[in-house]
């Protein structure tokens, strides 16, 4: 058989069609996985929320962190599903693709919503940390200034040897033999109960600045995390409006 000059034309259509006949094949495999991972979102979702502690504001933080962490798996749930668009569709999918249709317009509203809401607990949380951080520097401050009061008291070996038996965690005391051992022993603890009351404030404001670092990190991270995912399920609501459209 002789070539005709049509026959590479008729070889790339035969490739195309091979090609596009493989990948509708790919179809709907793609879109159950779709499905499977919607299902397991919702799961997820529901593990995360219940129970629920909607005053709590670190909870509120942490679950919306939860949620902007795992919303790329219902992103490409979403779009696995509404891949292909109408073609090879079952009757049982139609109505159920409107209602997911419609569902990511409300991920993207909620996802935008979370923005204010994270950014309000991020300061509620970053106060309550200031003032949970100086009470524990009040108490452990009074502590200390305690048992300044009580070294000042400390007038006698015997009071000096009962002070430092409370002070240490076995009920030990050095044996004082004179009133120079008596001066040194106080001379020293005075300077260790100064120092630890310095260590207080400046371990105090170093938690503090870490705590803020690390808050305001995530809070920076999640809420972009949500803006950009809120403006993506929005465009995927747009570009299924083939679901809405009644036949």
């Amino acid at each position: 058989m002789t070539s005709s000059p049509n026959n590479p034309l008729a070889e790339k259509v035969d490739t195309l069609w091979k090609f596009s006949s493989t990948l509708l094949q790919t179809i709907p495999p793609l879109r159950w996985v779709g499905y499977t991972l919607l299902f397991l979102t919702l799961i997820d979702l529901i593990v995360l929320v219940i129970p629920p502690q909607f005053t709590n504001p670190v909870w509120e933080f942490q679950t919306i962190g939860a949620i902007v962490e795992r919303v790329a798996v219902p992103l490409i749930g979403f779009v696995l599903v509404f891949y292909g668009g109408q073609n090879l569709r079952a009757k049982w999918e139609l109505p159920l693709l409107k209602i997911l249709s419609l569902l990511t317009l409300l991920f993207g509203i909620i996802l935008l919503l979370f923005i204010p809401l994270s950014v309000i607990n991020t300061f509620r949380i970053n106060q309550q940390s200031n003032t949970q951080i100086e009470t524990q520097v009040e108490q452990r401050v009074t502590q200390i200034q305690q048992v300044q009061q009580q070294l000042q008291q400390a007038t006698t070996p015997e009071q000096m040897e009962e002070l430092l038996s409370r002070l240490d965690t076995q009920g030990r005391s050095p044996d004082i033999q004179s009133a120079q051992e008596l001066e040194e022993i106080k001379n020293q603890l005075s300077e260790f109960v100064s120092r630890s009351e310095k260590a207080t404030q400046t371990q105090a404001q170093t938690t503090r600045k870490n705590r803020k670092i690390v808050l305001f990190k995530n809070s920076i991270k999640w809420n972009l995390g949500a803006l950009i995912s809120g403006i993506l399920f929005i465009a995927i609501w747009k570009a299924t409006a083939w679901t809405r459209q009644r036949t």
